[in-house]
């Protein structure tokens, strides 16, 4: 008897894996197109200025504009978009080094720590005073203060965003941070930095971590590893924030439906929901303790080195899918409507961590 359901669970998986296919194949032709082209910038320009993961998220985001996928294809895209990406999550945990952190001293960690605590604060109520939704305020505040897109993707689900809110943050962040790489040397200049100062600088600033070598290498090698330490120091606290939030997210209301009509500004759902509309929130998100539990194998040198690039490389993988999927889901008119005031929040909240890192470093007598 026990194993009837079993056996029923494992003669759907065919049909479900047909059902995802469509919608997973467009997700992945969109995921070859930005690495393509990130290839070409690489080629041409020296380097990827625009990573295969922001070139997912605007090819589906346009492509999406201009075609309205068929309805077969929607559950693949709804795949793509929350599986892998919880999926990929999980993996980024493995990239995290406890003994780098450790080397670089408890002031700094904590400094780093206090620093993008105080960030998410001061952005998630400049948002609000700007008339954003509580969930528009936190993706913008927790992508400029932790990871930049891969902080958004990671909260999206825990706070219940929609996927017009998740590729409005992300649009606005993947500009920013293009500037931020191409303004901050000169701000490090200006400033009279040193190499290591500098690296902390772009470290606690910049979003991706590839983004932080390019802005920190004007500098020297210094600059660089320093700049990569502080980085995945504001990353490890993707895992703490997003656990917090999913405490703090049924007593805010984040998690739940705001109302808004169902269509291109709300084309799938991030969490699971009922036939009533109720989204099943899970108290802590299966992704936030596999994140945890990775990050912990790694400190206990539990994982192999040689496995650790390809756990990277597959993280890497699985998120521009997933922002391929996002894109594909959302219709840039969403994305345009969120406006100034989306620009403004995202502007200001980097401005509030460009000076509570200039703070911290003074402080540290790093600056």
């Amino acid at each position: 008897m026990t194993l009837l359901p079993l056996h029923r669970s494992v003669l759907r998986l065919p049909r479900k894996a047909r059902a995802v296919a469509p919608g997973l194949a467009a997700c992945l032709a969109v995921t070859a197109a930005a690495y393509g082209l990130a290839f070409g910038e690489t080629v041409l320009l020296g380097r990827a200025w625009l990573e295969a993961l922001v070139l997912a998220i605007v090819i589906g985001t346009l492509l999406r504009s201009l075609w309205t996928p068929p309805s077969a294809w929607i559950p693949g895209i709804a795949f793509g978009a929350k599986y892998l990406l919880e999926l990929a999550v999980v993996l980024l945990g493995a990239a995290l080094s406890t003994a780098a952190l450790q080397s670089a001293g408890p002031a700094l960690l904590a400094g780093i720590a206090a620093t993008v605590v105080l960030a998410i604060l001061v952005s998630a109520a400049v948002g609000l005073l700007l008339g954003l939704s509580l969930r528009m305020a936190l993706l913008i505040a927790c992508g400029n203060s932790i990871c930049g897109n891969s902080a958004i993707a990671a909260v999206a689900p825990v706070i219940g965003a929609r996927g017009d809110e998740v590729a409005a943050a992300i649009a606005f962040t993947a500009v920013l941070g293009v500037a931020v790489v191409l303004a901050l040397p000169l701000a490090g200049i200006a400033l009279g930095m040193g190499e290591a100062g500098y690296g902390a600088f772009a470290g606690l600033t910049v979003y991706a971590v590839p983004q932080v070598i390019a802005a920190a290498s004007p500098f020297g090698a210094l600059a660089v590893q320093t700049g990569t330490l502080v980085k995945l120091t504001r990353v490890m606290m993707l895992g703490p924030v997003c656990l917090v939030l999913s405490l703090l997210a049924p007593h805010l209301g984040a998690g739940g439906s705001d109302g808004s009509p169902d269509g291109d500004a709300r084309p799938y759902s991030l969490h699971g929901a009922d036939g009533r509309g109720r989204r099943d929130v899970p108290l802590v998100p299966w992704f936030i303790l596999g994140f945890l539990a990775m990050a912990g194998l790694r400190g206990l040198g539990l994982i192999p080195s040689e496995l650790l690039p390809i756990l990277g490389t597959a993280a890497t993988g699985l998120t521009v899918v997933s922002m391929a999927a996002l894109g594909l889901g959302v219709d840039i008119r969403a994305v345009t409507a969120a406006g100034g005031r989306v620009m403004a929040a995202a502007v200001l909240s980097l401005a509030a961590l460009a000076a509570l890192s200039l703070l911290l470093l003074i402080l540290l007598g790093l600056a």
